[in-house]
């Protein structure tokens, strides 16, 4: 895939006439329509082998090539010119495609019906080639060890045709709401572990999930050791059983890290008795929080560096979010909440309003301003390819197991693109 930003007056056709690809294909892999126009600082890809380089002042053949992990004397070859020779800037040069690594991709999805909605099933539809894992949220712990079953309706068969591991995710909600007096029920009870166990194993069966993912949050701190001993005795059962277990842990920086929802997960013993986890890398940006970038680069970082200390890389999903939100300016805290916008939805947005695209290279984020209706202001932060990008490169250089998203339902066609272009997806 070519990653280009719109500039001004740039249109579909002359980057259908610069790459050689027909303006339908273009719009149809960006999700948008081919007679739209575009917003300045909108990304798209363009579905090329391989991609293309402009010289910037400064560059050198072995620099570039550096940059783009393929040897001088390949760039040199595929481009006919001399390994040394001297660029002029501004030269465009073609970057042949790097081997693609094997990764593994998990969605959570959240059904609220068997009767999937139009948004969900186009996500789902968009998806399901590009996953190792489909994750239907969730299946509830109730209070005498029993699970209530999210709606399925034809996730099962769907998954089946597209060679697609189910994950039953097991979580403490109760009242739509992660409940640490629920945790705390089952995690200092014997007898409800065990009950648990038996149902959650027989579910399994009964509905051919491969995988047992505990997502057990909000916990009290005093119940971190008993959190630790049900896991280690649930792998225990589950790996007899011939299933794979995971679980999903809070985005800390330190085994000291402390607080409600991160006191009890404990990187080291999750990484020692899960076959792999997911670390939820995201919501620095929430909906009932100041404006910012939902996963800024950095922040995630940190996150996976200190995981790195506590297990090894290929145990380690990083999260990603499928969603931005638009946030009503000023913030109150407590006010409003902000909107969750689809990738899709935010670049019509600028489009509607004739909002400017920006990009934080510090966050690897794009986000706009602008006014609505009402006269009042609007911030809108969301990803795009290159913010999508950036992760992968990140997921490629620490070398981790693969990505987890939270949630389908709102479109995203780059992204499914993108790692198709970065990964080869395990299919298990």
């Amino acid at each position: 895939m070519q990653i280009q930003v719109v500039g001004p007056g740039q249109t579909l056709y002359q980057y259908s006439q610069a790459f050689g690809v027909p303006v339908a294909t273009i719009a149809e892999a960006n999700g948008i329509r081919a007679d739209q126009h575009l917003v300045i600082g909108q990304t798209l890809v363009i579905p090329i082998v391989g991609s293309y380089y402009w010289v910037q002042p400064g560059d050198s053949l072995t620099l570039i090539a550096r940059k783009f992990g393929v040897s001088t004397a390949r760039l040199a070859q595929v481009n006919a010119i001399s390994p040394g020779q001297q660029l002029a800037v501004g030269t465009r040069l073609y970057i042949p495609p790097s081997p693609r690594r094997a990764a593994e991709i998990n969605a959570y999805i959240e059904p609220r019906t068997d009767t999937l909605s139009p948004s969900l099933t186009q996500s789902l539809d968009e998806a399901l080639p590009h996953l190792t894992y489909l994750a239907p949220f969730s299946f509830q712990i109730l209070r005498d060890g029993s699970l209530k079953y999210p709606p399925l309706g034809d996730l099962r068969a769907l998954a089946g045709q597209n060679g697609v591991t189910l994950m039953l995710v097991v979580t403490n909600i109760e009242n739509g709401q992660f409940s640490a007096d629920l945790g705390s029920e089952i995690l200092n009870n014997e007898q409800l572990q065990n009950t648990l166990l038996d149902n959650i194993l027989q579910t399994a069966r009964e509905l051919n999930f491969r995988d047992i993912h505990f997502d057990i949050e909000h916990l009290h701190p005093s119940d971190r050791e008993a959190y630790n001993r049900f896991l280690r005795k649930a792998a225990a059962r589950i790996h007899q059983e011939g299933y794979l277990m995971s679980t999903a842990l809070a985005p800390k920086t330190s085994a000291a890290q402390t607080g409600e929802w991160y006191t009890a997960h404990d990187y080291k013993v999750h990484g020692e008795v899960a076959d792999f986890v997911i670390i939820m890398t995201y919501e620095w940006g929430y909906s009932g929080g100041p404006p910012m970038p939902v996963s800024p680069i950095g922040p995630v970082r940190n996150v996976l560096e200190y995981a790195l200390t506590e297990m090894p890389a290929s145990k380690i999903m990083m999260g990603q979010n499928l969603y931005g939100y638009d946030w009503t300016l000023p913030f109150v805290q407590g006010g409003p909440f902000a909107k969750a916008v689809s990738p899709q939805e935010a670049i019509d947005i600028a489009r509607r309003n004739n909002a400017e695209i920006l990009y934080d290279y510090s966050a690897q984020a794009p986000h706009f301003n602008y006014w609505d209706d009402n006269g009042k202001e609007h911030v809108v932060w969301f990803e795009d390819a290159r913010s999508i990008q950036a992760k992968f490169n990140l997921v490629k250089e620490l070398k981790l197991r693969g990505v987890s998203y939270w949630k389908l339902g709102l479109s995203f066609p780059q992204n499914w693109l993108l790692i198709d272009d970065n990964f080869n997806v395990v299919k298990k």
